[in-house]
């Protein structure tokens, strides 16, 4: 769906819109430290009654001028009302405290990306991640996720399963409705669909191809599991072209791992899952592109997340649109046999087979 077609807002929206973008550092931050220092909390078991502004700086145990330019900045924001310094909250405040959404993006931005975007300048001009040295000295965040500390690295892995894990249930029955039986799961990073898969059917094998750092996490998991029979590993770097794929496999699936890479890097990787399969094989492909979406604040989040992509893990890749993204596979050899949209909170489904 095209949300850009044409101008929505009329002249003083747009001045208005202007200034939401010029502080939006500023009420970022400020809507975090009135999540995370108990701000929104304590008013919110006020209850309608509402709570006075001396009584939240007793509960929260914060200096008065402190909470007070907070809140002053929430009410701006719709987080917060106040009548008679009496203090409710508003419904953008209840989102901010409840919405998981709101709460894995915001977790994401602040922890991975926030630092980082501050050079997105340079890395606009240079396309390279320039921002990644706020995390670490790594060439793609991906070399070093398992050396992330734990708060970081649990941020970014609650915001890339966030946007999966409902939609798996969804899409098993559709990878493995012909008599798929063995897999090839390539980028499958901690291993959640490797392991869905084995509980979906007892007879279906599966080979994760990932790097050796996430394949180290999966194995650990997969062990505790006692899924170790029907899940094996083949730990490689992807964008090495001389490693050829493995064949004998009835079909490749990546979810949520070809955003990873440049549109070239897209199809060397599809062109070696071409020489791999037999003509019989399909790829499946799981994306959220933006321009498949039903909602267009779910456009939005997906658009902006391609500079978490520009800045701090790779400096070439991005969250596609289903026509950049659809050249590359044809690019690679193969056609599109089926695509559902709106599987889950935001995935689109691409089932390809090999046309030449």
């Amino acid at each position: 769906m095209n949300f850009f077609r044409e101008e929505k807002k009329t002249a003083f929206e747009a001045k208005e819109a202007a200034q939401w973008i010029a502080f939006g550092p500023v009420i970022f931050q400020s809507a975090r430290v009135l999540r995370n220092s108990g701000i929104l909390k304590v008013i919110e078991e006020s209850g309608k009654k509402g709570i006075h502004l001396a009584q939240i700086v007793e509960k929260v145990n914060l200096p008065h001028y402190g909470v007070r330019v907070l809140l002053e900045s929430g009410l701006s924001m719709g987080l917060v009302l106040v009548d008679d310094n009496i203090y409710t909250l508003g419904k953008t405040g209840y989102f901010i405290l409840h919405d998981p959404l709101t709460i894995v993006n915001m977790d994401f931005v602040q922890d991975v990306c926030y630092k980082g975007l501050f050079t997105l300048d340079e890395s606009i001009r240079t396309g390279t991640p320039v921002g990644l040295k706020e995390l670490g000295e790594w060439k793609t965040i991906y070399e070093g996720l398992s050396q992330l500390p734990e708060h970081i690295q649990k941020s970014w892995f609650n915001f890339d399963h966030f946007f999966s894990d409902d939609a798996f249930p969804l899409v098993l029955p559709l990878v493995y409705k012909n008599g798929t039986k063995k897999l090839l799961d390539v980028g499958g990073n901690t291993g959640k669909w490797a392991i869905a898969s084995a509980r979906y059917k007892s007879d279906i094998q599966v080979t994760i191809m990932d790097l050796p750092g996430q394949l180290n996490v999966a194995k650990e998991k997969i062990n505790n599991l006692g899924l170790q029979d029907r899940i094996s590993f083949s730990a490689v770097n992807i964008l090495d072209e001389d490693v050829k794929f493995p064949a004998g496999y009835d079909a490749v699936w990546m979810s949520q791992f070809l955003d990873c890479f440049s549109e070239k890097e897209i199809v060397s990787i599809l062109k070696r899952c071409h020489e791999a399969l037999d003509n019989n094989g399909h790829v499946f492909i799981m994306e959220p592109f933006w321009d498949r979406q039903k909602f267009e604040v779910a456009a939005f989040c997906l658009q902006q997340t391609s500079l978490y992509f520009t800045a701090i893990a790779n400096g070439n890749s991005q969250m596609y649109s289903a026509r950049v993204f659809i050249e590359c596979v044809q690019e690679a050899g193969f056609e599109i046999e089926e695509q559902i949209n709106g599987i889950g909170l935001s995935q689109t489904l691409l089932k390809c087979k090999k046309v030449r």
